[in-house]
Formats: structure tokens, sequence, C-alpha cells
């Protein structure tokens, strides 16, 4: 079958869903991305750490936006934690109701994300978003199999 069949396939079976289609694939791609982010670790750098230094800044600045890309990046730490999760749950809040039809974007405005992204951190050492991006239509068929 053809990708404009699996779409075809997808959109008749996800009918009058699109809009918690739209918001569950979103909140699971950004929570992957977020749990792939790398916590810094300065105990294996060769240099030592900045004075006050604390590893999750890049994990705790994921966000989600509608229409436009959000380039704010937020003073916080995210250092793995069951009650962290700052990024999922900012991304979470912003997931409106009527999500179909609009343009999403899961972003992060570190400006070390791209050396993140590249394999610089050994906890991640093929990125976050290249692995994400592979496994998109697992995301969508997982969802779409949910649907009652």
């Amino acid at each position: 079958m053809g990708f404009s069949e699996e779409i075809a396939k997808f959109a008749e079976h996800a009918k009058g869903n699109g809009d918690l289609v739209v918001r569950k694939t979103v909140f699971d791609i950004g929570t992957r991305l977020v749990n792939r982010t790398p916590v810094g670790d300065a105990s294996y750098w060769k240099s030592k750490p900045p004075p006050g230094y604390a590893g999750g800044h890049a994990r705790a600045n994921w966000s989600h936006s509608e229409g436009e890309l959000n380039t704010k990046e937020f003073k916080a730490i995210d250092g793995g934690a069951p009650e962290a999760n700052i990024s999922i749950r900012r991304i979470s809040r912003t997931l409106k109701k009527n999500a179909a039809g609009k343009v999403h974007f899961v972003q992060n405005s570190v400006p070390y994300i791209q050396a993140l992204e590249d394999g610089h951190s050994r906890q991640a050492p093929t990125g976050m978003v290249a692995i994400t991006k592979v496994e998109f239509q697992e995301i969508i068929t997982a969802i779409a199999k949910g649907l009652k």
C-alpha cells in the first residue's frame, strides 16, 4: 500500500476525531523528544562546568506552539526526576481542543540543541528528533488503533 493510500485509510479511520488525533500526536512526539533529551552530567566533561551548573536545561526547554515558532528560552532545569517533566506539562497545557487543521511546532530554543541532535552527548548519540521522526508512522498507527 502506498503512502497516499495509508493516509486515506488513516483519515477514514480517524474521521470525527481529528482534534483528538492531532493533540495525541503532538503530545506523544513532544513526550518522546523530552524523554530522549540528555541531562548533562559534568563528571564526564573534559573541563570543569561553569559555576552553578545543573544539567537538564535542554530537557526543560521543549515547548509547543501553533502557527508560529516559539523562540523563548526558559530558565528552567529538568533533571529527569518523576516529579519534574516541566516540558511535558508545558506541551500539554498548550494543546487546544480545536487542534486539527493547524500547523504545530514542538521546538527547543537552547543554543546548543542542534549539537545535542547531532550526537554531541553520549546519552543521545543519534539525537532526539531524528529517532522520533522515524517513529512518526508508528505513532500515528498506534493512535488510530486506539480510536473507538
